[in-house]
């Protein structure tokens, strides 16, 4: 078709979809099949664990393993989802094949020893790595690769937590602080529907959660709701979300620089990591452990109790960020959303029986806005929390997610984060000055260990 046609831009835009389709199904094909493997085994060993509590005491020892796995193959995998930011904002090395089934086997670990991680780091590197496996068999340019590698992550998260829309925006969002590449959003649109799609054929059940504080106030809602009194708490729990979000971004890095300077040699900090979390158990019992999803215990604290009246204690927000903290900070692997979620859960059933609003909905916008706050992915939040909560409520959702990506700072839980526009506060072409320093070195670490597995 000749380029002066009227319908010329619709077939551009037709091919276009074409491909991209055609590229996202097998990233959506083996990414949806890998992470269905990965969430059967994680409620696996998760059963496992409870059955046998004498696994926690076995948490340092496999600390170690999981150092000298990666000792021994991880490379520059070991960077994680870090690596994948890195090679969108500059191809250089790739996204090495290996980072797939390492990251899913000392995931795997962590969790059947008893560490306090999530499963969406996991699910995301497990998506880049095949993603970038597949743009090098099907050698694409470097424009092309980093497409491919947001598809990775859309599908990863998509099909980890059976929201689509989230993960597609999520996949934008969180390249860039303040700016998305929307060239990337139908790709990753397909690549996420696709692969939850995949995940659900492999028989995968997501838990399902209902926030029913709207039966108590059937004259002040409609399908947007607006209640003044309720609108204030909303605003001011936003602000309390987000700043949890990033002191648990600041306390995550803070436990890795400190281990790393007090440690003489280097498998002493996932041992002494293990050995913490141990010792935390002792005075605070299981509850913290693990993804924090489901329990045996009636009585323990899970996400699911926290949306009830009683369901949590005081601190127990707290509580779980600590052990977080000092299991990702020192070495062991997983995610950081689902402990994210267990957090702000918790915060928002304190929050809700302090100030008297609706439990249900504080601990569901604490579940979406703590994760904002700690990702600054403020859109992508929200839509989970319609995907996850239902549209009903769409109004707080939002409210209390933007409020929490606006109070986090500059601070964010991806070291390769990088900031395009400001929140504000800072001028547009401010960056997250806290972590600068550290941020270059990082990045000429990855940068050096690259090449030197280029070259091997």
């Amino acid at each position: 078709m000749r380029q002066d046609h009227p319908f010329y831009s619709h077939y551009k835009i037709v091919l276009h979809l074409l491909r991209w389709s055609l590229i996202a199904l097998p990233v959506a094909g083996f990414t949806g099949s890998v992470v269905a493997l990965f969430l059967a085994a994680l409620d696996y060993v998760t059963s496992l664990r409870y059955a046998h509590g004498w696994l926690l005491y076995l948490l340092p020892a496999a600390g170690v393993l999981i150092w000298w796995l990666y000792r021994l193959a991880g490379k520059n995998a070991e960077s994680g989802n870090n690596l994948i930011l890195e090679e969108i904002h500059e191809p250089g090395g790739g996204v090495p094949l290996r980072m797939a089934p390492l990251v899913l086997l000392t995931t795997i670990l962590t969790h059947l020893f008893g560490g306090s991680a999530g499963r969406e780091g996991t699910a995301v590197q497990i998506g880049g790595s095949l993603s970038g496996w597949v743009g090098k068999q099907l050698r694409l340019s470097r424009g092309d690769m980093r497409i491919v590698l947001y598809t990775g992550i859309a599908a990863g998260f998509g099909a980890v937590f059976g929201t689509p829309l989230a993960g597609a925006v999520f996949a934008l969002e969180v390249v860039y602080i303040g700016r998305m590449q929307y060239k990337a959003l139908l790709p990753c649109l397909i690549a996420a529907v696709l692969a939850d799609k995949v995940c659900q054929i492999w028989g995968i059940h997501h838990t399902a959660y209902a926030l029913s504080f709207r039966e108590h106030f059937p004259d002040s809602f409609s399908f947007l709701p607006f209640d003044l009194p309720l609108l204030l708490k909303v605003i001011l729990a936003g602000a309390c979300f987000g700043l949890v979000g990033a002191f648990f971004a600041e306390a995550t890095h803070r436990v890795k620089e400190l281990s790393q300077r007090l440690a003489p040699v280097p498998w002493l900090i996932p041992l002494g990591g293990g050995a913490a979390v141990i010792l935390l158990t002792l005075f605070l019992g299981t509850d913290y452990l693990g993804l924090g999803v489901t329990n045996p215990d009636p009585g323990a604290v899970t996400i699911q109790s926290c949306f009830h009246p009683g369901g949590a204690a005081a601190l127990s927000w707290f509580w779980k960020l600590l052990f977080t903290a000092i299991t990702l900070g020192t070495g062991f692997k997983g995610g950081e959303v689902t402990p994210l979620f267990f957090i702000g859960a918790a915060l928002g059933n304190t929050f809700g029986i302090l100030t008297g609003a609706p439990v249900d909905l504080m601990a569901g916008l604490g579940f979406v806005a703590v994760f904002a706050g700690a990702t600054n992915t403020p859109l992508a939040c929200t839509l989970m929390a319609v995907e996850l909560f239902g549209g009903g409520s769409v109004l707080y959702y939002g409210i209390a997610c933007f409020t929490a990506y606006y109070f986090s700072g500059h601070n964010g839980i991806y070291g390769a984060q990088r900031m395009a526009a400001g929140k504000g506060h800072t001028d547009e072409n401010g960056t997250a000055t806290r972590t600068l320093k550290m941020l270059r070195e990082e990045r000429l670490k990855r940068r050096r260990d690259a090449r030197r597995d280029n070259r091997r």
